[in-house]
């Protein structure tokens, strides 16, 4: 059974970082791209980053550009997402996802999808 887990969301003050993870169980992630999302209620899931298999591409929503970083650690399983300089507007659902059709910011091309960590940011 395939998982995906994501964690270390929370409330923090604008200007504050955060690092989310995204652990995967069932599944080999090294054969997979990931993509992190995020998602306010009632609006559509936004693309928020992108890492290739072997790390050697990364993309980035406009949004977050120069403040998120993501990164992956194959023996481990797992994926990250560093996010600094935290923004009020950066209040969602964060979501880890897995793509065998390299990048992509299209949600219909990801298979696997964790269930996602609140992010809250205070002004």
């Amino acid at each position: 059974q395939v998982q995906l887990v994501e964690s270390g969301g929370g409330l923090v003050q604008a200007g504050a970082s955060l690092r989310l993870s995204c652990a995967a169980s069932g599944v080999t992630l090294s054969r997979y791209g990931v993509g992190w999302f995020r998602q306010v209620l009632g609006l559509e899931r936004e693309f928020i980053a992108y890492i290739s298999w072997n790390s050697a591409n990364t993309a980035y929503g406009d949004s977050v550009k120069g403040r998120f970083s993501i990164s992956r650690d194959n023996a481990k399983n797992s994926v990250y997402l560093q996010m600094n300089s935290l923004k009020p507007e950066d209040t969602a659902v964060y979501y880890c996802a897995t793509t065998n059709v390299g990048y992509s910011f299209f949600t219909g091309d990801y298979k696997f999808w964790g269930q996602g960590t609140q992010v809250t940011v205070s002004s």
